[in-house]
């Protein structure tokens, strides 16, 4: 499958993406692809050093009559989002992606493609291995652990780039110039409780949300995809005090929507009692989400019954700290049309064996805005007598619509495509807001081919696109303003 994607033009960008996912690179295990980076850096006699955090740099000389334009930063992160669904069968340490083209998408098969960001990656790989590319000299900048901290770009120091431009590849709308983005923070609540003898009244079940759609937690958070993990607690706090809490399993990522959660509890109560609001509340759960999650499924089956659960007390205090704990678009921009200001996603939540975990990932473009919900947040959890947790703060990117290269790109898109670029700030969070702390001076600007559904099983990358944007870099690259 890999060989039809292979065969893809422009040819030197699909076979480096294909070369890339053959390699595992989930995020905080990054050793194998940046192995890969510097044997490809190597393998071209160009210049390559890791720093001490891991990040990449591959450097190249401008090509012939180039040398008198400004040096560019090519940037990208080596990390992809390991995501699967239930019924596949893939081993994210060990095996490559398997791709497979479908029409004018080339997809993976029950698994995260990775071009988010691999397919920058490939980007500029092709650019480096090219002996006829006319480009500035090249910082090759890709850096690690963007997807789950940002902790490459939090850690680079200054004085390694000697770019005046950064170009980041990881927009996923080709018809957008993005030039400022959402800062995040990570609340991470826990606490062990203390788990009791189960009574030999009650009935033991698995309840399972599957089905959604899932998604990006800053790109796609403005569409109301279901979180699996709050519709769980809805139909658990539905169930009324009759209920006890033995295990709970959803999400996985802070940056992902939660897709599917299973829940094992115990009911104290009659079967058909518990089986009414089962599909009372499933039913609701449909007609709400026909439009964003036509696939959603509600099951519950009997299981045996455990030695020991939470108290009732202790599971409705977890119950109604979800219940609480707010999810999606907390404020729209006041100033920007369309653009989510601030949001939170409640990405993970854990219980076995008594220990209990909620993952939440709080975004903003207002820095203020943002430390206001994630403190409102650790509140929230506090009261059930949770330790909670602010960590991996990371800053958002201040727009600057007069940078030069944002001019160049703009008149470039307008000539190539006869058509505007819509000028843009995002609400997932980029690396250009952390690189240029330390680079003040450098002007930055993201841009990249259409990806769909990143985050999730069903993410896509659009071959046309990846064209359209090839073309877009060369003639950017070509073109490049001294600043």
């Amino acid at each position: 499958m890999s060989k039809e994607v292979r065969a893809l033009a422009p040819n030197a960008v699909w076979n480096h993406f294909a070369d890339l996912n053959a390699v595992p690179r989930p995020s905080k295990k990054e050793e194998r692809v940046i192995q890969f980076m510097v044997d490809f850096g190597h393998s071209l006699n160009l210049p390559t050093e890791v720093d001490h955090i891991g990040n990449v740099f591959i450097r190249k000389p401008a090509s012939p009559g180039m040398e008198n334009r400004t040096a560019v930063v090519l940037q990208a992160h080596l990390d992809m989002v390991h995501q699967k669904n239930n019924d596949t069968t893939f081993d994210f340490d060990a095996e490559g992606i398997k791709m497979l083209v479908d029409g004018d998408w080339v997809k993976a098969q029950g698994t995260t493609l990775g071009a988010d960001n691999g397919m920058g990656v490939a980007f500029i790989m092709a650019v480096l291995s090219s002996d006829t590319i006319a480009h500035p000299a090249i910082d090759a900048l890709f850096t690690i652990d963007e997807e789950t901290g940002m902790t490459g770009a939090l850690e680079l120091k200054g004085g390694m780039l000697n770019g005046k431009i950064l170009l980041n590849i990881d927009t996923e709308d080709d018809d957008e110039l993005t030039i400022g983005c959402a800062g995040g923070i990570d609340v991470t609540a826990t606490r062990s409780f203390e788990m009791v003898p189960t009574e030999n009244t009650a009935s033991a079940y698995e309840i399972t949300i599957k089905g959604l759609n899932g998604g990006h937690s800053g790109m796609d958070i403005h569409k109301g995809l279901g979180n699996a993990n709050k519709l769980m607690n809805r139909l658990l706090d539905r169930l009324g005090s009759g209920v006890q809490l033995v295990a709970l399993d959803g999400g996985s990522l802070r940056n992902a929507i939660p897709r599917e959660s299973v829940a094992h509890v115990l009911w104290h109560g009659s079967e058909e009692a518990f089986e009414a609001v089962i599909t009372e509340v499933g039913e609701e759960f449909v007609g709400e989400h026909a439009t964003t999650d036509a696939d959603i499924e509600i099951s519950c089956e009997s299981i045996n019954r455990p030695e020991k659960a939470l108290s009732l007390a202790a599971s409705q205090s977890i119950i109604s700290a979800i219940y609480a704990c707010p999810n999606g678009i907390y404020r729209m921009s006041p100033d920007i049309a369309g653009l989510v200001q601030t949001s939170n996603n409640l990405a993970r939540v854990a219980l076995k064996d008594g220990d209990f975990t909620v993952m939440c990932l709080t975004r903003s473009a207002v820095e203020t805005e943002k430390m206001d919900l994630a403190r409102g947040i650790q509140r929230i959890f506090e009261t059930a007598g949770c330790a909670v947790d602010l960590s991996g703060d990371y800053p958002g990117w201040a727009p600057n619509p007069k940078s030069n290269i944002l001019t160049t790109m703009s008149g470039l898109y307008r000539d190539l495509f006869n058509a505007e670029p819509k000028i843009q700030a995002c609400h997932a969070g980029l690396e250009c807001g952390i690189l240029g702390t330390n680079y003040p001076e450098m002007e930055l600007i993201s841009f990249g081919p259409n990806i769909r559904g990143a985050h999730s099983p069903d993410e896509k990358c659009q071959i046309s696109s990846v064209q359209k944007s090839w073309r877009f870099f060369l003639a950017t690259l070509e073109n490049i303003p001294n600043v």
